[in-house]
């Protein structure tokens, strides 16, 4: 797969991130395999509604915690999503409660583009928020540990 780019720095002064990736595993059997750009950018206030829709399978699967309305509201301003032709395909967010400590939250990622290395990009965004926030520790709670062992 081709290396993330970065792309234009929006109003916030972070870059979208795009992933150039497969878009079936036939690349793997000789078979030439179409293309799709995934850009991963700081969330907005419209992804709201879809982000609610997309989290909420992972909530039943209880892979992550649920969440109000009200919280991930609060959480976009420094949450970013991995969006594919509009539709949400990733979401973590960063929840800040101190200078000296911040949360990384929710990190999804839809099934068909786990291990495409869209979760690494919605990491590193949220690490990238916390350095320039000056946050000193990043901490997450998860079941998927191994996932976060080598983030950066």
């Amino acid at each position: 797969m081709t290396p993330p780019v970065a792309g234009p720095a929006d109003e916030r002064g972070f870059p979208h991130y795009t992933l150039v990736g497969p878009t079936d595993v036939s690349h793997e059997h000789g078979m030439s395999a179409g293309t799709e750009e995934i850009v991963v950018r700081p969330a907005e206030p419209s992804d709201l509604e879809p982000l609610e829709k997309f989290i909420g399978p992972f909530v039943e699967a209880r892979r992550i915690l649920p969440r109000t309305t009200d919280e991930l509201a609060s959480l976009l301003p420094t949450a970013f999503v991995a969006e594919l032709h509009g539709r949400i395909v990733g979401f973590a967010a960063l929840e800040i409660y101190s200078r000296k400590l911040a949360e990384l939250r929710s990190l999804a990622v839809a099934e068909e583009w786990q291990g495409q290395g869209i979760g690494s990009r919605l990491v590193k965004s949220c690490v990238a928020l916390a350095r320039e926030r000056r946050i000193f520790e990043i901490i997450t709670i998860t079941s998927a540990d191994r996932k976060f062992v080598s983030p950066g």
